[in-house]
């Protein structure tokens, strides 16, 4: 893991200062089935401006669905193509035929993880987060150490450890979602990982942390785009003011309020230290049957067909001019074209 505190004693490096004057990063929220929203923006967005909207970015953070989006990123797809994986392997994933998952979901998980393992290998085969194309954290979480679990590509010389992982396990670690899937072990290390999203589902802090910590930036420099998988219309009923244990469990009512006060509150500080003008997000709100493992897919394209192109302009005026430091991975191996084996 490179996270916060836990890098090589023997390496004490400080970041790798350049001269710029802007560092940009892209910010992806988890939300499970819901990231076809985002895929989709990204898709509408790269159609309106005729440019890769990722290649914009100095780095890329995102957790959950957001971290199986930076790894597609990474990985070299584009978000027409991410876009696809979703559509075509929703139903498999989230299959549910005989409708037994609610009472599964009772005292089990409600999802085996065979599915989404198999169509994250199937996608990223046994490329390595090292051959990232750009700078990517994905947040996860270690409920056995109670510990936050940051990967990283190997973009500063202490990273040394996260650039030999696979991506489809780093995809797996971030998306096991509690209660949906069961906690992910990282292969060799026996690490139990649950989706980055119960501390960090809205990782523009990460990001902007990142930024500092190990990029050398400063906040001046900093330009934040946070994107979201859309947010409920659905409201809190009045008997919830005083309500006990299974009042809120029912439903998800504790789910929806920790994941939204969380992304709310990572947004807020995100503006407060680099500016308002300089930090952007797109978070409508959805159609209210949209939930982590179920949505109308037709809705959530529509809705991101019509949020990129009132966003374009925006983002061409404010993102788009920026050119990123070229990257080169500083340990393990460089990326190399053709090595997904499902979309070459």
């Amino acid at each position: 893991m490179e996270g916060i505190g836990h890098e090589d004693a023997d390496e004490q490096e400080g970041p790798q200062l350049v001269a710029r004057s802007r560092f940009q990063i892209l910010a992806i929220d988890g939300g499970g089935v819901r990231g076809i929203f985002t895929a989709a923006l990204l898709a509408g967005l790269e159609a309106d401006l005729g440019c890769s909207v990722h290649e914009a970015f100095d780095l890329i953070v995102g957790t959950s669905t957001g971290g199986i989006i930076a790894l597609g990123l990474g990985a070299g797809l584009s978000p027409s193509e991410i876009l696809d994986f979703y559509l075509a392997e929703k139903g498999r994933i989230f299959a549910d035929p005989l409708r037994l998952r609610a009472l599964r979901h009772l005292l089990l998980a409600k999802y085996s993880p065979a599915p989404l393992e198999s169509a994250l290998r199937d996608t990223f085969g046994e490329q390595l987060l090292g051959q990232s194309r750009i700078p990517l954290v994905i947040p996860a979480y270690d409920i056995g150490e109670n510990a936050v679990h940051l990967f990283k590509t190997p973009h500063h010389p202490r990273l040394r450890r996260d650039h030999k992982i696979p991506m489809w396990a780093v995809a797996m670690a971030t998306a096991a979602a509690p209660t949906y899937f069961p906690t992910f072990r990282l292969p060799g290390e026996e690490a139990r990982l649950i989706d980055g999203g119960v501390w960090a589902n809205n990782p523009a802090m990460v990001g902007v942390t990142e930024a500092i910590s190990m990029f050398g930036c400063e906040l001046k420099e900093l330009r934040v785009l946070s994107l979201g998988t859309t947010a409920s219309v659905r409201a809190r009923q009045s008997r919830l003011d005083n309500a006990g244990v299974l009042r809120w469990a029912r439903g998800p009512n504790v789910v929806e309020v920790l994941l939204r006060g969380q992304s709310a509150g990572a947004f807020a500080q995100v503006q407060h230290l680099i500016g308002v003008e300089h930090a952007h997000r797109l978070d409508p709100i959805a159609p209210e049957q949209a939930t982590l493992d179920h949505c109308d897919a037709r809705e959530l394209i529509g809705k991101a067909s019509h949020h990129s192109r009132l966003f374009s302009p925006t983002f061409n005026a404010v993102f788009a001019d920026h050119i990123p430091a070229p990257y080169a991975p500083l340990h393990g191996a460089h990326p190399k074209a053709g090595t997904l084996d499902a979309h070459d």
